[in-house]
């Protein structure tokens, strides 16, 4: 049966459906008419192949524990192998129920109530929070936006936060989210000498692996030996084919003694199996999906290219002077909206764009002291969705 859902254009309506994007405005103190593209999932429908094998589970009408056999192993597998030249080994994998529970059980494995861990702000909040959280001192590394409109490393600010904080443990975003970089293999090997040298155990946030238009993503523990014994590796289907309410992740931890340490905490946690759900669907995208995400890349690709050809016509004020700035995007599908150059202060950005815009974004200062100005938008929608949000941007700060 071919593939259906390459449509991306046709609205689906998730209003009503208990969606955290589109049903929550009010009760998280925003107006009820806001148009929303902040969180990060996507408004289109997954492949049609997955849409399938759900349906088929659900009518077998029985919905008991489950563990994965072979087949789910080696559908995630041959998706590392064909799209990251990365070779797992079963031994290595712990599935958990998202990624963001995998940073909190690393927290845990691998530093004590007290102990610092590094991070580099601005970047996905729930990275904070789940060091805090767990009772734990937020360490950043700020990362910095250079004249080429790209976010980079202080490598000598980076060494020397682990040196000054005794920093055992860094939380790695890569590709980086919100600020799009997909890092360099001379710079993640930069940060593995460092991290090795010290060491210091990196959790690589990858799930947003797929979704690359500039560069190449190279797995960090796949890029040595050494580095290997120092990772745990966070994969899940949930960006990539738009599951994350399937809660299912694949984590990858090669080092044994590292992976003891975070199974202990995952068993302590009380998790055992994995939804049914969850694990159909990640094994049917990885086996059947490879045309609906090429399709998906296009569209997505195409979105991002529509913001820059916008700003670069209407993002500046009565003077002509370029107001908003897009910063160069090279892997997710959030892009990081300069608004500084408006001259308003973070707060007051953050209201125009609420109750002027009526727009439901994510604000830049959540990820950080150093995103205050900025603010990320999720361009993984329908182009009407997107044109109508950039154009509200446009009449609030640009007329």
């Amino acid at each position: 049966m071919p593939e259906r859902n390459l449509d991306f254009d046709t609205h689906v309506e998730r209003r009503g459906t208990d969606c955290l994007k589109y049903d929550f405005a009010e009760r998280r103190g925003l107006p009820a008419d806001v148009l929303p593209l902040w969180v990060a999932d996507m408004d289109f429908k997954t492949s049609s192949y997955v849409e399938d094998a759900l349906a088929e589970r659900a009518r077998q009408g029985v919905f008991g524990y489950t563990d994965h056999r072979e087949a789910y192993f080696n559908a995630v597998a041959g998706w590392m192998k064909r799209h990251h030249d990365w070779d797992v080994r079963e031994e290595w994998m712990i599935k958990t129920p998202g990624v963001v529970f995998a940073l909190a059980m690393a927290v845990k494995a691998y530093s004590r109530p007290g102990d610092s861990v590094l991070l580099q702000q601005p970047v996905y909040y729930p990275f904070t929070e789940v060091i805090r959280d767990n009772e734990r001192n937020v360490v950043s590394s700020d990362l910095y936006l250079g004249e080429d409109n790209r976010y980079h490393i202080d490598f000598e600010d980076f060494e020397h936060k682990i040196e000054e904080n005794d920093i055992h443990l860094f939380l790695m975003c890569s590709p980086h989210n919100p600020v799009g970089r997909v890092w360099t293999e001379q710079e993640l090997m930069k940060i593995g000498e460092i991290c090795a040298r010290h060491d210091v155990v990196v959790v690589s946030d990858e799930i947003h692996s797929d979704f690359v238009f500039e560069g190449e993503h190279h797995v960090f523990a796949a890029l040595s030996p050494e580095f290997e014994h120092i990772s745990v590796t966070c994969t899940a289907p949930s960006k990539t084919f738009n599951l994350a309410s399937l809660l299912q992740s694949n984590i990858f931890i090669p080092d044994e003694q590292l992976r003891k340490k975070f199974k202990k905490q995952v068993d302590a946690a009380g998790i055992s199996q994995i939804s049914s759900f969850g694990q159909v669907a990640c094994q049917t995208a990885y086996e059947k999906g490879d045309e609906w995400y090429a399709a998906m890349m296009k569209y997505v690709k195409s979105n991002i290219d529509y913001v820059y050809e916008y700003a670069e016509e209407h993002f500046y004020n009565k003077e002509h002077q370029r107001i908003i700035n897009v910063t160069r995007l090279e892997g997710t599908y959030l892009m990081w909206l300069d608004f500084r150059g408006t001259g308003l202060s973070s707060s007051e950005i953050d209201s125009k764009i609420v109750n002027e815009a009526k727009l439901w974004l994510d604000s830049g200062k959540v990820f950080g002291s150093v995103g205050r100005g900025f603010q990320r938008i999720n361009v993984a929608c329908q182009r009407s969705t997107l044109t109508e949000a950039l154009e509200r941007i446009r009449k609030t700060f640009c007329e």
